[in-house]
């Protein structure tokens, strides 16, 4: 991919009207916006993470025929400079893709106070940052339940990206969901690596699924950018099931990927551009799992014969039981461990 900035015209919405208000200037910044949208390291149309800004920001167009740009960074350098060129040239609000962005967004901030930003999987603590985390862990555990009770081996896989609590958070949540549907039931997991290139490596992720499949796996939840493109890709070739994740990827191979854990990265960054033109943008944090409509798992026509009325029971159940309290999923990063 070129090295140079390339800016593409696009709409999006924002409305996180759950956050509390920041500063009463920002309430008053209630014309047009001129969103912004930099993506995390990779590609912009991964089917996954990036893709689901993506499609936030293009339901804000399609509503409102306000443009935005956006820009898809190859590595990390670029972070600071594409936040910094957007402000420079008047966006506002400004979207940041993914935890690597904390010390952009953070410096970039600092530089340019009235200039509105929305950090997605980290905070950053700036009067005009909003910060935007999802539980993962939610998300995960019903995909887990679906996991366990799809599986005839009793044993399921997870092949996560870059090795870090956010990405554990995702597989603990999993494993709990599994051995709440079946005790007993065995999780067999690996990461692809220690740096961003764990996301961008679907050769890698097939190697790692079909290691896994040699060892009686017969579903695997990939949580790991385009690697898992890879991780679906071996699952269809050796006829197993895989799991997507972040966006709905059951049309990715239909037949072959039992579920998604639908993380909406859309909702936050359509929300976001939502608020600014309404001017009730804020700052803060705001939290979306279950019950926020942050995270869910996917059913549709791609993996209908897959989902069985039991299957669909079960985790509609567990749903509802989270939702309501009954149930209470463990987050890997509030302890920094997964409870066995």
């Amino acid at each position: 991919m070129p090295q140079r900035r390339r800016y593409r015209r696009s709409h999006v919405l924002a409305l996180l009207t759950a956050l509390p208000l920041a500063a009463a200037s920002f309430a008053a910044q209630a014309a047009d916006p001129a969103p912004a949208v930099v993506y995390s390291v990779g590609e912009k149309f991964d089917g996954s993470f990036n893709e689901a800004a993506f499609r936030g920001a293009e339901r804000f167009k399609g509503e409102t025929g306000i443009a935005y740009r956006d820009f898809v960074v190859t590595n990390e350098a670029q972070l600071e400079q594409a936040h910094r060129r957007f402000a420079q040239g008047g966006s506002d609000p400004i979207v940041g893709v993914g935890f690597l962005q904390t010390s952009a967004v953070t410096a970039v901030a600092k530089q340019f106070p009235k200039v509105r930003f929305t950090v997605i999987d980290t905070v950053v603590d700036l009067p005009n940052v909003r910060s935007v985390l999802f539980k993962e862990h939610e998300g995960s555990f019903l995909v887990g339940v679906a996991a366990a009770l799809a599986s005839k081996s009793g044993t399921i896989g997870f092949v996560g990206g870059m090795d870090i609590p956010l990405i554990r958070k995702f597989v603990c949540g999993y494993a709990q969901g599994a051995r709440y549907a079946k005790p007993g039931t065995t999780v067999i997991q690996n990461m692809t690596g220690n740096t961003p290139a764990a996301w961008t490596d679907p050769g890698r992720g097939a190697e790692l699924a079909k290691g896994q499949f040699e060892r009686g796996v017969d579903v695997i939840y990939a949580a790991a950018g385009t690697t898992g493109l890879g991780v679906l890709q071996a699952a269809k070739d050796r006829g197993k099931l895989a799991i997507g994740v972040d966006s709905n990827q059951n049309g990715v191979h239909p037949g072959s990927v039992l579920t998604s854990m639908v993380k909406r990265v859309d909702l936050a960054t359509y929300e976001t551009f939502t608020a600014a033109k309404a001017g009730t943008w804020s700052a803060g944090v705001r939290v979306l799992g279950l019950k926020e409509g942050g995270v869910d798992w996917a059913v549709d026509q791609n993996n209908a014969t897959l989902i069985s009325d039991a299957i669909k029971a079960k985790v509609e159940q567990a749903k509802a039981d989270i939702v309501s309290g009954k149930i209470t999923v463990h987050d890997y990063m509030s302890s920094n461990s997964c409870p066995q």
